[in-house]
């Protein structure tokens, strides 16, 4: 083998990082909602778990949870029922909205039991797999753990994507699905997190915390499509301060229809190598409420005169001539940034959406660099 070779195998094998098995943990005690009160606003999952919530349900709507889609009504993560709260699922049960109403006060009235309390948080973990990192290099958390929907064959993709930009740009890409892993000794070591389509609430209370600490003190956070494509979220500060903006659906007629994508700020680090405009296949997201609200700096746009923004249930799923597609924002001294495309798999071999999310994790690890950037159009 010549030293060239040998040269490229070290540098290959060191854009990696080695992780190790987690640490044993305790049960997790302060997982979000465990001590809530039953209410149709809670997560689907946990009514589905009580045998007394789920009984007046069942009372509510005989057969008709036996009747749903096993993926809406199952109660092991992932699960939509943990992305549905029980007034979301109205239309799946057949209830109308008078009759959803009448459950909420037989609902609050169902004590929360220490058995509830432990299947409640059943779906999180405490776990802190150990990363060798090497040396010199950026150091960058792909996180993968996912309770809601989990749609294999893009996060898979994202993954191979991610892994073969590590390798040519000579970063340090650490993987995990736990939860544990998102804590300030571990945080610390990674100048990015970057979310693969993390569907659910996944993160425990101190999690929680520990995120929030990351990025107000300077860390980078890069998510992508199903990481903002949830009906119902249980975390207020991830879903209005952290994104900026709450998911309203996808068109369903057909689901995956070409588009036309265009550069909303040229004049962002993030836009550099890409043209004005391209046309390309997905799954095309709108949002309840525009990120330019919340301090967003809005990146590409959709064009909704090349697509036919009509939901489920013809849910009209328009925007406006200014339709956000992905954008950037600062939290803190930290910087994050969300796309919304990446439900196909074949978009991460899209040359346009490949170097996005390259020059986007560029940008968001770099602290160098001003979080703020005007459109100079």
């Amino acid at each position: 083998m010549t030293l060239k070779n040998l040269l490229l195998g070290a540098v290959l094998a060191s854009t990696a990082a080695i992780t190790t098995p987690a640490f044993a943990a305790a049960p997790v005690t302060d997982c979000p909602n465990r001590d809530a009160p039953f209410s149709l606003d809670s997560p689907l999952i946990d009514i589905l778990l009580s045998p007394a919530a789920n009984a007046i349900l069942e009372e509510a709507a005989p057969g008709r949870l036996s009747k749903m889609p096993a993926r809406f009504v199952g109660t092991s993560a992932p699960t939509f029922a943990a992305i549905l709260t029980l007034r979301d699922a109205s239309m799946f049960t057949g209830l109308k909205a008078d009759a959803v109403a009448a459950l909420e006060p037989k609902l609050k009235a169902i004590p929360v039991t220490a058995a509830d309390k432990i299947l409640r948080c059943q779906r999180y973990d405490n776990e802190r797999p150990q990363f060798n990192l090497p040396k010199g290099q950026r150091h960058l958390l792909l996180f993968e753990k996912i309770n809601g929907f989990k749609d294999e064959p893009s996060v898979n993709a994202a993954r191979a994507a991610l892994t073969d930009m590590a390798k040519r740009k000579g970063w340090a890409l650490a993987v995990t699905d736990k939860g544990g892993a998102i804590n300030p000794k571990t945080l610390q070591k990674f100048d990015a997190v970057i979310w693969n389509n993390i569907s659910g609430d996944v993160l425990t209370l101190s999690q929680r915390k520990a995120l929030q600490n990351y990025l107000k003190t300077g860390g980078g956070f890069v998510a992508f499509h199903g990481s903002a494509g949830d009906p119902a979220y249980f975390w207020d500060w991830y879903a209005d301060s952290l994104l900026g903006a709450r998911f309203k659906g996808h068109p369903m007629a057909p689901q995956f229809q070409d588009a036309r994508v265009a550069v909303a700020n040229p004049a962002h680090p993030i836009a550099k190598g890409l043209p004005g405009e391209w046309v390309m296949n997905d799954e095309w997201y709108s949002f309840r409420n525009n990120p330019r609200a919340a301090g967003a700096n809005v990146v590409l746009t959709l064009d909704e005169s090349t697509y036919k923004p009509d939901g489920m249930m013809k849910q009209d799923l328009r925007m406006g001539s200014d339709h956000p597609l992905a954008w950037t924002n600062c939290i803190g001294k930290g910087r994050m940034f969300y796309s919304a495309i990446g439900h196909r798999p074949e978009t991460y071999s899209q040359p346009q959406h490949v170097t996005l999310l390259e020059n986007a994790i560029d940008w968001a690890a770099d602290k160098r660099q001003p979080c703020k950037v005007a459109d100079k159009r």
